[in-house]
């Protein structure tokens, strides 16, 4: 071989190293500008039609921030913009942010392992239905537990024993919330609420506090709450609030106490349960105007009821928190767990909560994470979770990408579901992944 030749051989040897490593490790740029003109057009559209009064957007990577924008107003009275510390009701996205978090810590750190017991771990549940359901399929919503029970509505009654609500507006229903109607005369069940502060009550709104001797009550109606097939999905409130159950049991701490340890570690301080004990209510954005059990305008307190009567701690919903002190969960699970010279999850167990391990059985969500069929705005790797308020995120390991929406589309009415119908999120979603 030729001196020639073989230099030229060299190079194309070096060449073709050099790009199969750029093709194996390469991920596709981020177009700040382009897509950055694609949000601000999504926004002013939604703004215009009335998807919510105004939000908060953060996308990045797992070591970059690319866009963090605020749009609109606080409120559907368009007197305070949104600004960057404002803490949004991220409703079922407490889910994964509080108790799947600390649910990933506990089992990284062998306290607690998916396949415990709901009754070895609670033993009021021992010998009940649901004793011997796992934590595994309480995260995966397998459990074969309803939806929800609305606790809330045993609270309330109407002097002549009518239905609290009517599907059509009367003298006698004269206030909608929601698609139905309010009984004019609500009676507030006197035995276990109270408008004014009591000694070990528990606080639920502004001026109204629970007997805890409900909680019996409420616990109780839980195992009789199966529906569904066991092993078979189905998305239940219900689930998390066990989990939380366990959780606590095992630790003998409260859920808002393990997330803050999980948020301290990060160095985020605009997140948590109950955040008027942690910021001022002009920083909290309201949500809907309750005129069936609160009455008021919901600010400060959480929005789900369930996670009301509970002191607004709840394994389903309940967290307080702005895009920015999300983004830095995202950037940590996609860091596989670490942040900034600490290991605040174990990189096995992010990985094993952010699968899908029963996708052979059609069931395609994670370990307490929202995972989809892939189709035409999320991929096999997507990851996240959505709320009921007009909240959102989602990341992709692969593609090193996560969005976060932030909105509160229930104000003025939970009647307001533009922004799903439209596929809002999702579509952004698509765009920025891709």
């Amino acid at each position: 071989m030729s001196k020639t030749v073989l230099i030229i051989a060299i190079i194309f040897l070096m060449f073709s190293a050099a790009s199969c490593g750029t093709l194996k490790n390469s991920k596709k740029s981020f177009n700040t500008n382009e897509n950055s003109k694609y949000i601000d057009s999504m926004m002013n559209n939604a703004l215009d039609k009335g998807f919510f009064p105004g939000a908060q957007i953060v996308v990045g990577s797992k070591d970059s921030i690319y866009l963090l924008k605020n749009y609109g107003f606080q409120d559907s009275r368009k007197k305070s913009k949104v600004t960057t510390s404002d803490v949004y009701d991220v409703a079922s996205m407490s889910k994964v942010l509080g108790a799947t978090l600390v649910a990933m810590s506990l089992v990284g750190e062998k306290k607690l392992q998916l396949k415990a017991q709901l009754g070895d771990v609670v033993s009021a549940y021992k010998n009940t239905p649901i004793g011997d359901i796992t934590l595994f399929e309480l995260l995966t919503h397998t459990t074969g537990l309803k939806p929800s029970i609305l606790f809330y509505q045993s609270l309330l009654s109407t002097p002549d024993g009518s239905p609290l609500l009517s599907s059509q507006p009367s003298e006698e229903y004269p206030t909608k919330f929601n698609t139905m109607y309010v009984h004019k005369d609500i009676v507030y069940n006197a035995k276990y609420l109270s408008f004014e502060p009591k000694e070990n009550y528990v606080q639920i709104y502004k001026n109204m506090w629970l007997n805890p001797e409900f909680y019996q009550e409420m616990y109780g109606q839980i195992p009789m709450a199966k529906t569904n097939i066991r092993g078979n999905y189905l998305y239940s409130d219900l689930n998390l609030i066990l989990v939380q159950q366990m959780m606590e049991a095992k630790t003998g701490m409260k859920l808002d106490k393990l997330a803050d340890s999980n948020f301290n570690k990060l160095g985020i301080s605009n997140i948590g349960y109950n955040p008027l004990n942690w910021t001022a209510i002009e920083h909290v954005i309201p949500t809907e105007i309750d005129n069936f059990f609160r009455k008021d305008t919901i600010r400060g307190f959480v929005h789900d009821e369930t996670a009301a009567i509970l002191g607004g701690v709840s394994g389903n919903a309940g967290l307080f928190a702005n895009a920015e002190s999300i983004s830095v969960i995202c950037q940590m699970l996609l860091n596989k767990g670490y942040y900034r010279g600490e290991q605040i999850l174990k990189p096995r167990v992010v990985k094993k909560f952010t699968k899908s391990p029963l996708a052979k059985k059609g069931i395609f969500r994670g370990i307490g994470f929202d995972k989809r069929k892939p189709n035409a705005y999320y991929k096999k790797n997507d990851f996240g979770h959505t709320g009921f308020t007009g909240t959102f995120f989602f990341l992709n390991p692969v593609t090193d990408r996560f969005l976060i929406i932030l909105t509160n589309r229930v104000n003025p009415s939970r009647t307001n579901r533009l922004m799903y119908e439209d596929d809002f999120s999702s579509k952004i979603w698509k765009q920025i992944n891709n």
